[in-house]
């Protein structure tokens, strides 16, 4: 069995040296064939001398993908890798010691399932702040945390995130990243992975949790403010335009092409918000940003049609 352990990337050298780094420690099974694949998606800072100083230590190369955007890297990825299995994970993550491992004897004890996912950790730079924690339970998805429980259990309507879950190449090949999502230079969108991982698993294949195959998700100081959240949530909503229902034809009033009442609902939702965010604690405003943030992007979207889930 070979297994591709795919990283696309862009811009985060020290992020990747760490990453990288964690992969030297990682553990894997007596004869296991692995590599690990950098896709590196236009880069300008010292990517390529990063993956040059882990030649020596891992089985590593490097591919460049000069179109921009995630879903482009995770293509070319898929073109490039020789596994059996491509195992994916982030240029911002570190995975324990035994990931490699789960992983290996997930594919063998589960050798008819196609889809396999673990725990992403979130990994703070400084203290947390108050607001944030007192929110988290409910934004926690908008820093790639993941954990379905601490037992392995079949895949269905909850699904694995981007930053830790692998797909069998037979699928992987059929089934390429739709370019419209996945983050780029100018948007936080998302969305890439989840279609593909429900296309898989709406065809018939199975899919399996792992609950010990965990990864740290580093999230900087950067990310720990409402601004992140306002943009990470105003994505998502132009992922929701991108992937829902074709809105229907509109003949009621529409302002810019956007009907009336969407922008209704955006302006009443940020209303709330600005009132929440002064009056109440952040376990009702983090909320109510999330919501005003999530229609403004799907305003902004508007009007969007989904993706033949067949060419997914």
């Amino acid at each position: 069995m070979l297994v591709t352990v795919g990283i696309c990337t862009w811009n985060r050298a020290p992020l990747l040296r760490e990453t990288l780094a964690a992969l030297t420690r990682s553990t894997p099974p007596p004869r296991l064939e692995w590599e690990v694949l950098v896709v590196d998606n236009g880069c300008t800072d010292g990517t390529e001398s990063v993956v040059a100083e882990f030649r020596e230590r891992l089985p590593i190369r490097s591919v460049v993908e000069p179109a921009p955007g995630l879903s482009n890297a995770r293509n070319r990825c898929i073109d490039e890798s020789r596994g059996d299995y491509l195992l994916w994970t982030d240029d911002d993550v570190l995975v324990e010691a035994d990931w490699l491992r789960e992983y290996a004897r997930a594919f063998q004890e589960f050798s008819a399932a196609a889809v396999f996912g673990g725990p992403v950790l979130p990994r703070f730079e400084g203290d947390r702040p108050e607001w944030l924690a007192a929110a988290w339970a409910d934004v926690h998805t908008a820093y790639g945390a993941r954990d379905l429980g601490d037992a392995v259990a079949p895949l269905s309507r909850r699904l694995p995130f981007g930053s830790n879950y692998a797909v069998r190449r037979a699928e992987q090949l059929a089934h390429r990243y739709d370019p419209r999502l996945g983050r780029n230079r100018h948007a936080l969108l998302g969305g890439e992975e989840t279609a593909v991982l429900r296309a898989i698993l709406r065809g018939g294949a199975q899919g399996f949790w792992l609950p010990r195959a965990v990864v740290e998700h580093w999230i900087p100081r950067d990310r720990q403010t409402p601004d992140y959240l306002r943009r990470y949530y105003r994505g998502q909503g132009r992922v929701l335009a991108l992937t829902g229902p074709a809105p229907r034809a509109e003949s009621k009033p529409a302002l810019f092409d956007r009907p009336l009442w969407l922008w209704q609902r955006a302006l009443e939702e940020e209303a709330i918000y600005r009132y929440s965010r002064v009056f109440c604690g952040p376990e009702r405003w983090v909320g109510d940003l999330a919501r005003a943030s999530t229609t403004w992007g799907l305003l902004a979207g508007w009007p969007a049609r989904p993706r033949d889930p067949e060419r997914c």
